[in-house]
């Protein structure tokens, strides 16, 4: 029990110290993917909602494209092409290559995951709101963005609140991929260690248990934004 509690420690001698960076990088990581993904996720479900056709295809190309894909090769395509295309035009620019940062190809492609999930939620919700909602607003003489704004996003938060953090709790574990492009994330750090130690039972229990709590504080913090979108409804018996 001591000699576990020792290589948790903090410190020279334990690894407490990089997994406690891990679970930083992993937090910042997700929380740094959900506003991009949200946004990414609304615009496109706005393109399918559109009457312009060449929009609503570009869109059900987007989703079907990076729902199609597997997560893990959708990070080696934007890493690694990235990472060629990136080089090239710098080179061609300055006359050096650069190279692609491992959290920013994490970010760009799980964003692009999320959204294209995202984006079928935010349909969903769309679909939800009731036509006359619309021209109540055109009836009170707002415009398209007041109409968005005062009208249909406060109901569209609430609608597709329960997929959307569904989709976040998905987010928070799909960053374990990242380690295998080299950033130092939870897994990554804990594969380390136990490659330095030898006690892969430890640390592995130790990372989940680290999921695990990320995973029910989401939740709790998820049950507050939901208590706050649900505001103002009625109690129906």
């Amino acid at each position: 029990m001591n000699e576990s509690l020792g290589l948790l420690s903090f410190g020279p001698t334990g690894w407490g110290d990089e997994i406690a960076s891990g679970v930083l990088v992993t937090v910042s990581l997700a929380g740094a993917t959900l506003p991009f993904g949200l946004a990414l996720g609304f615009l496109v479900a706005l393109a399918k909602t559109s009457e312009d056709a060449t929009l609503r295809a570009g869109a059900n190309i987007y989703t079907t494209l990076f729902r199609g894909l597997p997560e893990l090769l959708t990070l080696f395509l934007i890493y690694y092409g990235g990472q060629i295309a990136l080089s090239r035009l710098t080179t061609a620019l300055y006359g050096q290559p650069t190279e692609v940062n491992g959290f920013v190809a994490g970010l760009i492609a799980l964003s692009f995951v999320f959204s294209s999930y995202a984006s079928e939620v935010f349909l969903s919700a769309f679909r939800g709101i009731p036509s006359g909602q619309y021209e109540g607003a055109k009836a009170l003489g707002l415009g398209r963005l007041s109409t968005m704004r005062l009208v249909i996003l406060p109901q569209l938060v609430r609608l597709a609140l329960p997929g959307l953090s569904n989709l976040w709790l998905i987010l928070l574990k799909d960053t374990a991929l990242v380690s295998v492009i080299g950033l130092n994330d939870i897994l990554r750090n804990t594969n380390v260690a136990v490659g330095n130690t030898k006690e892969p039972f430890l640390f592995f229990f130790v990372a989940c248990m680290i999921y695990l709590a990320l995973s029910i504080i989401s939740s709790i913090g998820i049950g507050f934004v939901s208590a706050w979108a649900e505001r103002g409804q009625e109690t129906r018996a």
